[in-house]
Parts: C-alpha cells; sequence; structure tokens
C-alpha cells in the first residue's frame, strides 16, 4: 500500500521544501488539480532542477523527451479498453452483412453481450474481432470511422464522452512540462491509428508524437489513387518489452520523464530511468473506487485483467525510486467535469 502521510519519511519533506523553494512566491500553481503531497513536489523538483540552467541535472530542452501510457494514465480504461468497446460496437454494425456471425464466436459472444464467453475465447477471438473490424480498408477511411465513433461513443458509468474521461490532472501535467520545454509523447499498447485522429484535441500531442501498436499495411492503387490498405495481420505490438523498442524507432531518444500505470508499462520506466542524469519514472494507481475505480491487486485492491497493477509492480516502484500516484491522496480532481 501506499504509505499515509505520517509515514512517509524525512525525505519527502525535504523534497517538499526544495519543490515549493523553486517556485517564486505568488507564482500560479501549474498543477491546481493535485494535491499538496510529495507526489506532486516530486515533478515540481524534477521540472526545476532538469530546466535551471544554473544546475547540475540540467537538461536542454531537445533532451528533455516525456513518454505517457494512454489506457489508464491518461484516460480511464475501466469496465474495458475504449478501443475494445470501439471493436465491439464494429462487430454490431457490421453484423447485418455477416449472417454467419450469429453463430461464430467471438462473434455470437459480442452479439448476445455475452462478456464471460468473450473473454474465454481469450486472445485468439480478440485477434479475430481486430482482423474483422480494424482491417480490410484504408487508413483514411479507418481513421474517420474511428473519429467519427470516439466523437460520439459515452462511457457506461460516467455518461459522458470518451475523450470527456480524461485525469485532468494529467492534462494539467502534459501543459505544464511542454510549457517547460519538454516534448511529450504516448506511448501505448492501443492502435496507433485508433488514438491519432483525436489525440492532438484531446491532449495536445500531435499524431507524429504518438506510438502504439499496429497492424501491417500496404501500398496499393485502388480506383486509380495511390492508398495504404490495412491488412488483417499484426504489424507490432507496443506493449511490455515492446514499448522501449517502439521508443527507439518512433522517437529516437530516451525519455528523461516516464508515466505509465500497468505491469505493461514496467519495461517503459526501466529504460526511462536506466539512463543516465536526472530521470523520473511515475505510475497511476487507481484506488478510488468512489470517484472513478479501483483496481491493483497491489495493496489488496480487486485483480483486474484491465490495467493490472501487480504487488511485484509496486516493490520495484519502492526499490526503483519511481513514484506512486494514488488517485485517492494525490488528485483532488480527477475529471475535468468533476466539480472544483
Amino acid at each position: 500500500m501506499i504509505p499515509t502521510r505520517a509515514q512517509r519519511p524525512l525525505g519527502a519533506l525535504i523534497v517538499c521544501l526544495a519543490a515549493l523553494a523553486a517556485c517564486p512566491a505568488g507564482a500560479v500553481d501549474p498543477l491546481p488539480s493535485w494535491n499538496d503531497t510529495p507526489a506532486k513536489q516530486r515533478i515540481l523538483s524534477f521540472v526545476a532542477k532538469v530546466t535551471n540552467e544554473g544546475s547540475a541535472d540540467f537538461v536542454p530542452p531537445e533532451a528533455r523527451i516525456a513518454t505517457f501510457d494512454n489506457d489508464g494514465t491518461l484516460w480511464c480504461e475501466q469496465p474495458m479498453y475504449v478501443q475494445l468497446a470501439f471493436a465491439l460496437a464494429r462487430v454490431k454494425t457490421l453484423a447485418p452483412q455477416h449472417p454467419e456471425w450469429r453463430n461464430t464466436q467471438p462473434f455470437q459472444a459480442v452479439l448476445e453481450d455475452d462478456m464471460k464467453a468473450l473473454v474465454a475465447d481469450g486472445k485468439h477471438g480478440l485477434a479475430e474481432l481486430i482482423a474483422a473490424t480494424h482491417a480490410g480498408m484504408t487508413s483514411d477511411q479507418f481513421e474517420e470511422i474511428a473519429g467519427d465513433w470516439i466523437a460520439a461513443a459515452k462511457h457506461p458509468r460516467f455518461k459522458q464522452l470518451y475523450t470527456q474521461c480524461v485525469y485532468q490532472p494529467q492534462l494539467e501535467l502534459l501543459d505544464y512540462l511542454r510549457a517547460s520545454g519538454f516534448k511529450t509523447f504516448i506511448v501505448s499498447g492501443g492502435g496507433i491509428e485508433f488514438m491519432r485522429p483525436w489525440t492532438q484535441r484531446v491532449y495536445g500531442i500531435a499524431p507524429p508524437q504518438v506510438v502504439g501498436s499496429s497492424i501491417v499495411t500496404e501500398f496499393q492503387i485502388k480506383d486509380g489513387k495511390p492508398v495504404l490498405m490495412r491488412l488483417p495481420k499484426v504489424n507490432f505490438i507496443d506493449d511490455k518489452a515492446g514499448k522501449p523498442v517502439g521508443i527507439g524507432q518512433h522517437i529516437g531518444q530516451r525519455p528523461i520523464l516516464a508515466f505509465g500505470n500497468s505491469a505493461g508499462d514496467l519495461e517503459m520506466l526501466q529504460y526511462t530511468t536506466g539512463g543516465g542524469g536526472a530521470r523520473l519514472g511515475l505510475l497511476v494507481y487507481h484506488n478510488d473506487a468512489q470517484r472513478e475505480y479501483a483496481y491493483g491487486p497491489a495493496g489488496g485492491l480487486p485483480d483486474s485483467k484491465i490495467g493490472t497493477f501487480p504487488q511485484s509492480l509496486m516493490d520495484q516502484a519502492e526499490k526503483s525510486g519511481w513514484v506512486v500516484v494514488g488517485m485517492k491522496d494525490d488528485w483532488g480532481r480527477i475529471f475535468p467535469f468533476d466539480p472544483q
């Protein structure tokens, strides 16, 4: 579990004081939705030292790279990944063209809203869903379909657009980092072409700064026009050990800050904090069932197959000096639609 304020060591107090000293009196708080806890102060202190030219930890702007996971780190990932919700919706939209799906798994499970059967079909079933709903069209066509869906789809619990179920503290952090000379990237297990149509509008992160999983695309001349066709074959999975590889291929620089929320982000944080100089690794810990969700199983919270945060990750965070950001204590406000 995350230590209580009374249990936090003297070192945390020193970090707080150092960060406060870096902020001029009367300065506007760049992270107003963050509670005044050691997690916030670690961020402020880190940014202060890497942007201060007189500091031994100064990092030039061109090397200030910050990477963020998306699902569970920048927006809500429960009760299912948003891209999975998109795939399920696409199956229902396409079902009239495929009467055989009524008696074929995993499509039958989707059409009957049988999530137990869908989960039982495992990764094979998910691959079939992705192939049927994400391929067989051009990249432009897919971008339009995904963009139209995300513009109207709502979260089943919060009754808000999925793009409103983003974390207000993280929006502030992204703005703060960019104002401090950082370049911010998404490094997600989600589909790169699923995210790119809306990340600029929602996060201020341009399409070239989005790294994600992908399927095979092929250049073709279709109806006399040059296009990229999406084929039903996986190209790259940007998760776990794939994340540092994706960073190397797409960004070409080791980040100095990485923010994740699950076991799928372990290698990204290891890669980021394993470099020389000042480094910062952070993890969102979902421990607020009232305002969002509580899941782990770290700290005795319910186990989750989505965004799993095992106790081994919590232990690794403590060992490595990574910041575990507990929603319940560290965030005063979670969503933009929450009362201020």
